[in-house]
């Protein structure tokens, strides 16, 4: 029950962290790059159902990302791992858009800036996963090594 216990912790660190990224991002978007780079006029974003559930997936993958995260990483300084658990999920997010950009009749410049946004959020998660774990809000989880030792 306690290692459940920390990997809910864990989610929930990671969809808070994907939600502040996607908040951040959707901000920047609407200010910046839709203002200044008329390719770009797709990004901008109203306050409207679209934007909401576009928050509550990026959330809950989010969370799902963080329970992940926490049994890729262990309690191993593996910086592959840490790197690799990122881009698998913001690949994953990512290539799907530029998929969806591919196949839509409008340019890919703005999926390809979604893409990139994707991997973004999932380091921005990961950051955050690392910082709770070396303050101790989170336990990693034991790696088979150290427990067979125990």
């Amino acid at each position: 029950m306690a290692e459940r216990l920390e990997s809910l912790k864990a989610g929930i660190i990671g969809g808070f962290s994907l939600f502040f990224g996607f908040a951040i991002a959707s901000f920047l978007n609407t200010l910046v790059l839709a203002k200044y780079f008329p390719i770009l006029v797709t990004l901008q974003s109203n306050i409207n159902w679209h934007l909401w559930v576009s928050a509550a997936v990026a959330t809950f993958t989010g969370f799902l990302f963080g329970v992940t995260y926490r049994y890729i990483i262990r309690s191993d300084k593996n910086p592959q791992l840490k790197s690799g658990g990122v881009l698998a999920f913001g690949l994953v997010r990512g290539l799907t858009q530029i998929e969806l950009g591919w196949n839509s009749d409008s340019t890919i410049w703005p999926f390809l800036v979604l893409a990139t946004e994707s991997v973004l959020w999932f380091a921005i998660a990961a950051i955050a996963l690392d910082i709770a774990m070396q303050l101790n809000w989170v336990k990693p989880f034991p790696s088979k090594q150290n427990s067979e030792l125990e």
